[in-house]
């Protein structure tokens, strides 16, 4: 089993930045770790996914600008960097980790519980 614990999370103005960490432990596929989102009411949405080595990424088309991904292999962490961030970016933000790259949920089999981001002025 493979567990994943987000931090980072918390409530800031429009145009600051945040950034998300997810620390993977234990035994089972992790090739890649993902990031998604979640808004109040809505579907859990892609953000963005790297493999283990940081060498592959893939970023959603609308956060490109704003949003980076990045890991630390020898800390088993990966980072989700938010700057500039907008309203629109609040929602619990997902940590999940699977065996090949994927922009679906259902292409990540485990999953953290997830940290809030909360953009309000």
């Amino acid at each position: 089993q493979v567990q994943l614990v987000e931090s980072g999370g918390g409530l800031v103005q429009p145009g600051e930045s945040l950034r998300l960490s997810c620390v993977a432990s234990g035994r089972g596929f992790k090739n890649y770790m993902g990031w998604f989102r979640q808004a109040p009411g809505k579907e859990r949405e892609f953000v963005a996914t790297i493999n283990w080595s940081g060498t592959i990424t893939s970023i959603t088309d609308s956060k490109k600008a704003r949003f980076t991904i990045s890991k630390d292999s020898d800390k088993n962490t990966a980072y989700l960097q938010l700057n500039t961030l907008k309203p629109e970016d609040t929602g619990v933000y997902y940590c999940a980790a699977g065996a090949a790259l994927g922009v679906h949920s259902s292409d990540y089999p485990y999953w953290g519980q997830g940290t809030q981001v909360t953009v309000s002025s």
